[in-house]
């Protein structure tokens, strides 16, 4: 019933949300922790930040480790086919209806509506996992240190993380 769970869990997420995997996060949060009591908030944090250093989409990640910690290797294999398959079958449909409609002005207006809704989705993801992981000054201090690395000096972003986490081996010890 687990297995069962799992994909019917992530074929949600990955049904209805659109804009990535950052776009997910909500989604998976609400999915895994409000509504099945998978993980709590801090151990959805710590799968975010573990997605985000692996290679590969987060939020494929992401089911990969839930459903692994769920119900091990078969777990994570259900899990992830569960997020992928509903993309993979709408946009094999898409891609065949793309061409007959690309300058569409109805299509355009469409996603144009869309790209406002995910960045507000991403920054609703961003608060979630910022109340959990911003706790203290030391915290915010990493945090404000990520950014400028990422924003500032542009720095790739799993330098950023790799960074970061060599900081709290000596700012937490």
């Amino acid at each position: 019933m687990i297995l069962l769970d799992l994909f019917l869990s992530f074929a949600r997420v990955g049904l209805f949300t659109f804009g990535g995997g950052y776009a997910m996060l909500p989604l998976i949060e609400n999915e895994i922790i409000q509504g099945r009591g998978w993980l709590t908030l801090e151990q959805f944090t710590d799968m975010v930040a573990i997605a985000e250093v692996t290679p590969g989409p987060i939020a494929v990640n992401s089911a990969t480790f839930v459903g692994y910690r769920l119900a091990s290797v078969l777990g994570g294999v259900v899990a992830t086919l569960g997020v992928v398959t509903p993309s993979v079958l709408i946009m094999l449909a898409l891609a065949m209806l793309a061409r007959r409609f690309e300058e569409s002005a109805a299509l355009c207006r469409i996603k144009a509506g869309m790209r406002p809704a995910v960045a507000g989705l991403i920054a609703a993801a961003a608060i979630s996992v910022a109340r959990v992981s911003l706790r203290d000054l030391k915290s915010v201090g990493i945090a404000a240190a990520a950014a400028g690395m990422l924003f500032g000096v542009k720095m790739d972003p799993i330098l950023v993380l790799i960074i970061s986490g060599v900081l709290g081996v000596f700012i937490f010890a």
